[in-house]
């Protein structure tokens, strides 16, 4: 049976292709796409209806399909496992694949082994719900994204680089690590205050003890306010900026502002100082501590750890794709600063594929922009 000329026209113009309320898409033939590491199938018969959109591009292309089931496979963001998500019948196809999608991506970002569950949304958060915080470290891929261009420029740092060095894992477990801060993140951002509180103050326990000395001779504590500054606006302004460029560019200059008050409460429970609260001042601080940064092998070879180590079984192409889209909105001085080079003809299907698997992951947990 042909394929209906609906489907023929989100599959030959995804990006362009909105599926209209209260349309419905019936077929019966299914659809067969092979990536390079996954077979998977994926049902044609997609209703969307006024309380369940299909995403416009669930189904795109051998590419985005295949990335679509490997992303979920690793977790650089964080917002995403503590999404509400109303369980449904699995009365169609579709539903089906929300269900299985909701559990893969819960299942990346909790640790499983040891009995760990998604964090619930409480209303009684430090953020009320639908507030600009709430939004932005929701979205599971642009925070992986925004999440990998942090850590690039947090590394630029000698204090922050040197405090990884001598008191992480993360050379040797960087999924690990990488998972308990988007913990982190979602319990400050959606869980209850006092869960909040009670971490806030676990981590700064443990700054407290990560203490040393840089190869020049100079001490550094992890815990020194202007250390944590560097940190939280490179996460800040990276977490915005691949939300702004990946979900929501029309985001208001009002919400964005909000966006760095809000964060900014987390930052000074840790004792960061000082700490931007709009969008004017984390632009401006990124400029002030440019004559903090260094260039540096160790800085380099993290960098290179960063976009390349993968969890046992995660295929190349997923840390490839994220890795390109964030070095893609990295400032200049920093990749020069680590040796990177600006993704060129290859950022195309990076984007692309970044674009396909938020949108269908929204769909997912039932996201609205």
């Amino acid at each position: 049976m042909p394929i209906k000329p609906d489907l023929r026209r989100i599959l030959r113009h995804p990006l362009r292709t909105p599926i209209c309320r209260s349309s419905v898409i019936k077929h019966r033939q299914r659809l067969f796409v092979t990536g390079h590491a996954a077979h998977v199938a994926v049902p044609a018969r997609l209703t969307a209806t006024r309380d369940n959109i299909w995403p416009t591009l669930a189904i795109t292309s051998n590419a985005s399909i295949c990335f679509l089931v490997q992303a979920i496979q690793i977790g650089l963001g964080g917002g995403v496992i503590s999404c509400h998500i109303r369980h449904m019948p699995a009365s169609s196809p579709s539903e089906l694949i929300r269900q299985k999608l909701v559990g893969r991506v819960r299942a990346v970002f909790n640790d499983a082994d040891s009995g760990q569950q998604p964090v619930p949304p409480s209303d009684d958060a430090l953020f009320a719900r639908d507030t600009p915080i709430r939004m932005v470290h929701a979205d599971a891929v642009s925070m992986m994204i925004g999440g990998i261009r942090s850590l690039l420029l947090q590394m630029l740092h000698p204090h922050a680089l040197q405090g990884g060095l001598d008191h992480s894992n993360f050379r040797e477990d960087m999924h690990g690590r990488l998972r308990r801060t988007a913990r982190f993140i979602a319990i400050t951002t959606f869980g209850h205050r006092d869960e909040a509180v009670r971490i806030c103050e676990r981590v700064n326990r443990i700054h407290a003890q990560v203490k040393g000395t840089l190869p020049d001779g100079t001490p550094y504590l992890a815990s020194t306010p202007r250390t944590l500054a560097w940190v939280h606006v490179a996460e800040a302004v990276s977490f915005l900026e691949a939300y702004l460029h990946y979900v929501k560019p029309n985001m208001s200059f009002a919400d964005q502002d909000e966006y760095f008050r809000q964060f900014a409460v987390v930052a000074r429970m840790l004792g960061a100082d000082p700490v931007p609260e709009t969008r004017r001042e984390a632009e401006a601080s990124m400029r002030a501590f440019r004559t903090d940064l260094r260039s540096s092998e160790e800085a380099k070879e993290i960098a290179r750890l960063v976009l390349t180590q993968r969890p046992a079984g995660a295929p190349i192409a997923v840390q490839k794709t994220l890795g390109t889209a964030a070095v893609d909105l990295l400032p200049d001085y920093a990749r020069n600063m680590l040796d990177l080079r600006r993704p060129g003809l290859e950022k195309i299907p990076a984007k692309f594929a970044a674009y396909s698997v938020g949108r269908t992951l929204r769909w997912a947990f039932k996201q609205t922009v």
